[in-house]
């Protein structure tokens, strides 16, 4: 069989049906705006549903535990990643994998209305599954609406990137409302009900797929077949790899504990054996290429994994122990009248919308030649999102449930985190798309993520220290990390230019 390329847009033929970009992006904007609006909507009330009092509707799990399932949840929402990738190069292609990924993630949401506890755990299921297929896909075709000259492809994943940041800006808001306050303002006797968050969730995600299903004429082909090949599989070239990721397995989580050896932990466990598996996965993609140009692209890719990794581990603080910090520790009170904790979840994304994403976008275009490099604003993205928590690391010292601090700790935090995310996430989106070679693109896109997966899994581990760890020491710690991965990165830029092989 033939290989099927996508065809995209040619630079002589420019589309600049939406704002000057590709009509493509319309579509996707929005398919991702109600993706995220179904993900941000329910991982708003994720650790505080777990957390509650069953008599206030919860399910009564303390901070360690709720932290693990919501490190082990986010995590494999990015895991996923990696077989949704593969999946459309070789099978579905990008376009029929957003439309299963999408009906796997509203099925999930809607699952979770129910009260028993297996229809918690197998909504969350559902949702991993579907945006595994949905997440690495999207931003893959939304690479394929530019050609490989057309200086627009930055400014158009910032563009992008506001539409995921609209979702969640909104999300927290209505979500949070139904969840939190709507019994109370009517008098209606329950003080939550967290199942109608749930609920609104998934409505949102089929928005997201009629809207996606009515443009998908916009793409113009982007994505829409698999990159199919003639050559025969080499099956005894998956026999090693999958040997050694099973021993990994059990020597993270059989051998380690049976010889009381460290480390003990399941949540650590989890790391040892995760780290060999991204070894692994680097490791199949320098074997599947042999253009030395790619090879180079490959170990700049796999550098800059690491920096997104701890930027992500830092910055998913926000669902989990900046979270609780709000709910337990802040005076959610504005103008005399009360809001949802939740509602802060809404932060971040309110400062991108307001005109920071526009502004990263124009800023990005306007500097042409003198356009930071991706490695430097990475290191931007992990200076600033360090920053950020020095207010809290402070505002920890006087903090109490009977003296709770104002509103603007936590704004002034957020504010940080949007400058760093802008400087780091859709750069890092797009630096992928330019990178990997096409053959093996949504592949390596989905391991990108991985660095989200990684990065969500240990900030679940962090939050998990919540209620036994001092919180100027944790939030401190944090600072110290991410600002001296930062210093690091900026002796690293230079050397990791070089391996770009001149893309920029």
């Amino acid at each position: 069989m033939s290989e099927a390329t996508p065809q995209a847009p040619r630079a002589s033929d420019p589309d600049t049906g939406f704002a000057g970009h590709p009509r493509g992006l319309m579509t996707l904007f929005f398919t991702e705006m109600w993706e995220r609006f179904s993900y941000y909507g329910m991982r708003a009330l994720l650790v505080l549903y777990m957390t509650a009092a069953v008599t206030d509707g919860g399910l009564g799990f303390d901070a360690k535990k709720a932290g693990l399932i919501y490190g082990l949840y986010t995590s494999m929402v990015y895991a996923m990643s990696i077989p949704g990738g593969w999946l459309a190069d070789r099978f579905l292609g990008q376009q029929r994998s957003v439309l299963i990924g999408g009906i796997l993630i509203a099925l999930g949401h809607f699952s979770m209305i129910a009260v028993p506890l297996p229809f918690f755990y197998g909504g969350l299921v559902l949702i991993v599954l579907g945006t595994g297929l949905l997440k690495p896909n999207i931003s893959t075709i939304v690479g394929q609406l530019y050609s490989a000259e057309d200086h627009r492809r930055d400014a158009g994943f910032s563009i992008f990137y506001m539409g995921i940041n609209l979702g969640a800006l909104i999300a927290p808001i209505v979500t949070g409302y139904l969840a939190q306050r709507i019994y109370h303002d009517f008098g209606w006797g329950q003080p939550f009900n967290w199942h109608w968050g749930f609920g609104a969730a998934g409505v949102g995600m089929t928005f997201g797929l009629v809207q996606y299903v009515r443009g998908k004429g916009n793409l113009r082909g982007a994505g829409a077949e698999p990159v199919l090949s003639t050559e025969p599989v080499n099956y005894a070239s998956f026999i090693a790899p999958i040997a050694r990721i099973a021993i990994y397995g059990i020597i993270a989580f059989w051998a380690l504990p049976y010889f009381d050896l460290p480390p003990r932990d399941f949540g650590l466990r989890v790391l040892v054996f995760f780290i060999p598996v991204v070894i692994e996965l680097f490791r199949g993609f320098f074997t599947s290429v042999e253009d030395p140009t790619e090879k180079k692209r490959i170990w700049a890719i796999a550098l800059l994994f690491i920096f997104s990794t701890l930027f992500w581990g830092a910055f998913e603080q926000a669902g989990s122990s900046l979270n609780l910090f709000a709910d337990r520790l802040t005076n959610c009170r504005i103008f005399g009248h009360d809001f949802p904790s939740s509602w802060f979840q809404s932060a971040n994304s309110f400062f991108i919308v307001i005109g920071f994403a526009p502004l990263f976008a124009w800023l990005w275009v306007r500097l042409g030649k003198r356009e930071p490099s991706s490695p430097t604003k990475f290191a931007y993205g992990l200076l600033f999102v360090g920053l950020g928590f020095l207010p809290v690391a402070w505002a920890s010292n006087f903090a109490s449930p009977e003296h709770r601090v104002g509103i603007s700790w936590l704004v002034v935090l957020y504010l940080f985190h949007t400058i760093g995310e802008l400087c780091l996430s859709p750069v890092g989106l797009s630096t992928v798309t330019k990178l990997a070679p096409r053959k093996i693109l949504a592949s390596m896109m989905g391991v990108w993520f991985l660095s989200l997966s990684l990065g969500n899994y240990i900030g679940g581990q962090v939050a998990g220290l919540f209620e036994s760890f001092p919180l100027p020491k944790l939030f401190g710690a944090v600072f110290l990390t991410t600002t001296v991965a930062a210093i690091v990165l900026v002796f690293l830029v230079k050397p990791i230019r070089n391996l770009m092989g001149g893309v920029h």
